[in-house]
């Protein structure tokens, strides 16, 4: 799912360079037709699920499918066309041993839901399926035993670093932090700041979304709810540490004082291989960091000040409920907004605050309550932005 986007195209290139190993069954996209309907040929996939789909609907995927298909000498494969919203949880729900779920915010959620109660493992990079429908999501995964597999670099780090002992022995989660691009400036500085600057990230190579959330760190707050699901680690024992070359993607600290680290080169490759492969290692899925030269590696606390919206992912997971939605999903408005030009960058954990301040708890935490509280935080947020006197010039 998300077959089009940053960490999809690169699923595909493990799976190009593994063909005796994985055999893709279905993929879904957004609105890119040219390049989903490619992979689709070259993967021999039997699905297509298209969000948004073409002018043309199904007759313009089809030709797409037989142009790729005559250029690059190889069949199609594609048995089954869906477009539309639903189009991504169909499927989803297609028999596979696994589906990774790519796609980026809370509109992952269903799809992820989608794939649970077929009782199919997912292999989890939407982190706002868990942040928006933890409790739902857990609960599918338990009622038809699937599995969740984080895809998450920070995730999959600490996943493989729990390997190292026994639940009983561990004493936190340390999430580590590249700080992002606006490392070490103050708040008043901060306000200044443009969206073409947000979207230059020292480390990574990610999307818009996820790259401002990077930036203003809410992508960390949302990390760490993540965590919490996960795991099941109490958010007290969950601590986050900015390290800016992102070497160490995270940390487990055990009770006799042990911390154990995992590393690698920021490359998605490695986090994406170790969940298609359920644990097992597949070679050569990244190059390994080069030990014959010198490198320094440097740790510091987190600016909460300047940063607070990791402070308000700590005040929304800890309140639980429906109320990480209300988090996610202010922050989605609140981005595209921030890339409009109509907020400052500093309002995104302000906008986020008022929208935790705004909402109240409806009861028990089912699909329904979270979708409606993500409906309501996205209007109230949307109204609160609409409604500003002093919006950037």
């Amino acid at each position: 799912m998300g077959a089009t986007g940053s960490v999809g195209t690169q699923t595909l290139d493990l799976v190009y360079d593994n063909p005796e190993r994985f055999r893709v069954v279905g993929l879904t996209a957004g609105s890119n037709v040219a390049l989903v309907t490619e992979q689709a040929i070259l993967t021999g996939a039997r699905v297509l699920g298209i969000h948004t789909p073409p002018a043309g609907g199904e007759a313009e995927v089809r030709d797409a499918l037989a142009e790729h298909a005559r250029r690059l000498g190889m069949p199609d494969t594609v048995e089954d066309i869906h477009l539309g919203p639903g189009a991504g949880d169909t499927v989803a729900a297609y028999p596979a041993d696994i589906v990774l779920n790519a796609v980026t915010g809370a509109v992952g959620l269903t799809g992820t839901l989608a794939a649970l109660e077929a009782g199919t493992d997912v292999a989890l990079a939407n982190k706002e399926s868990l942040i928006v429908g933890g409790p739902v999501v857990l609960d599918a995964a338990a009622r038809n035993g699937a599995r969740l597999i984080p895809v998450d670099s920070e995730h999959s780090a600490i996943a493989q670093a729990l390997r190292s002992g026994r639940e009983a022995e561990v004493r936190r989660l340390v999430v580590t932090a590249s700080g992002g691009p606006f490392l070490g400036m103050s708040r008043a500085e901060l306000a200044e700041v443009t969206p073409a600057q947000a979207l230059v990230h020292p480390t990574w190579n990610m999307g818009t979304v996820i790259t401002t959330n990077s930036a203003s760190l809410v992508n960390k707050g949302l990390e760490v709810i993540e965590a919490h699901y996960l795991f099941g680690t109490d958010y007290d024992d969950i601590q986050v540490v900015v390290h800016p070359q992102s070497q160490i993607h995270s940390m487990v600290e055990f009770v006799d004082g042990s911390t154990i680290a995992q590393v690698s080169p920021p490359d998605m490759r490695l986090p994406i291989a170790y969940a298609l492969g359920l644990g097992d290692r597949i070679p050569g899925a990244t190059t390994p960091n080069d030990w014959t030269q010198a490198a320094t590696w440097t740790f510091e606390p987190v600016d909460d000040e300047a940063f607070p919206a990791l402070s308000l992912a700590y005040r929304a997971g800890r309140a639980g409920g429906t109320y990480p939605a209300v988090y996610n999903a202010a922050n989605e408005v609140l981005v595209e907004a921030f890339h409009a030009g109509r907020v400052r960058f500093t309002e995104i954990a302000d906008g986020i605050a008022a929208a935790l301040d705004a909402h109240e708890e409806l009861g028990e935490v089912t699909l329904e309550s979270v979708l409606a509280a993500d409906a309501a935080a996205r209007a109230h947020t949307a109204t609160r932005i609409a409604n500003r006197s002093d919006a950037p010039a």
